[in-house]
């Protein structure tokens, strides 16, 4: 049986990709002599970048689908899981670097925790330096500190869903990871579900956690395995609709997990926060630092999540 199906959804970012498949290919091998059984799974959602083309020439071991359209990253990876072999499901972004043996230390900490259910990596920035990688359940606190961020310590904090540095010294239960380096046992997809397509894209992977949470299962972070992360490289296309595309998600993850009390009061933190942005950015074309059509963008942008 394969140990590991490695998921890839991409779009539009072809050389990030082959970056990414290069590291996954080194890390199933990494300095071993047993190494992992691995397959990987690309999932297109329709590139104008060649990315399919790509994958093709210089990754023929690689299980390509190709979409006509963009069908959403929750959609995309379910077309891959519902065929993998693997034991595990790793969700990988293509903005990812895998670092020497971390697929092995994924693995290897899920088969030797029963009751971990899913697991998380260590994330670094480009240049090696600490990304938040796990974070807690959204709270209202998050909300607010979206819009109105005071200082760092306290957007760091846990007040903001932010584990301490400290915690990343060894692996450790959190609430989830981020979905960018997401393992899943297989056995577990089973029992809850794949990831629920009505998230276009974001909150896929926090309601999947919730979910796996809610069905017994712990969910760890290991920070000896060791992933870049570039971070946003497809979403950063379309910023106002991936604006507009978040707070859907959002909203879409409190209907289903948090209280009506909750959903209200998060609205109105939100609204406030989008009327502070707004008055913002028409300062910012008052002084010359954004153009008309900037601000256009982005009141259309507040305006279609202030009636959400």
């Amino acid at each position: 049986m394969i140990d590991l199906s490695v998921v890839v959804v991409s779009f539009n970012t072809r050389d990030l990709l082959r970056s990414c498949l290069e590291s996954v290919c080194a890390s199933a091998s990494y300095q071993s002599t047993s190494p992992l059984s691995v397959e990987v799974w690309v999932v297109d959602n329709a590139s104008s970048d060649g990315s399919a083309n790509m994958v093709r020439r210089e990754f023929p071991q690689a299980r390509l689908v190709v979409n006509d359209s963009n069908v959403g990253f929750a959609a995309a990876n379910n077309q891959a899981i519902q065929q993998a072999n693997g034991q595990y499901v790793l969700l990988l972004n293509p903005d990812t670097v895998v670092l020497d043996d971390a697929l092995l230390r994924l693995v290897d900490f899920a088969a030797g925790h029963e009751k971990v259910g899913a697991v998380g990596a260590r994330l670094l920035n480009p240049d090696g330096s600490f990304q938040h990688s796990c974070f807690r359940f959204p709270n209202l606190w998050m909300s607010f500190f979206d819009f109105f961020p005071l200082n760092h310590r306290v957007t760091n904090s846990r007040l903001n869903g932010r584990y301490p540095l400290n915690r990343y010294e060894k692996p450790f239960p959190i609430d989830h990871p981020l979905g960018a380096c997401l393992l899943v046992r297989k056995s577990v997809v089973d029992q809850v579900g794949l990831l629920d397509e009505d998230f276009f894209i974001y909150c896929e992977e926090v309601d999947w956690c919730l979910r796996i949470k809610q069905a017994g299962w712990d969910i760890y972070c290991v920070p000896e395995a060791k992933v870049i992360h570039y971070g946003a490289q497809s979403t950063q296309q379309f910023r106002g609709r991936m604006l507009v595309e978040l707070h859907r998600s959002r909203n879409l993850l409190f209907e289903k997990h948090y209280s009506p009390l909750f959903r209200w009061a998060s609205r109105q933190i939100v609204r406030l926060g989008l009327a502070r942005e707004a008055l913002r950015g028409v300062v910012a074309l008052a002084t010359g630092k954004l153009s008309r059509r900037d601000l256009d963008e982005r009141l259309e942008s507040y305006w279609q999540i202030f009636r959400m």
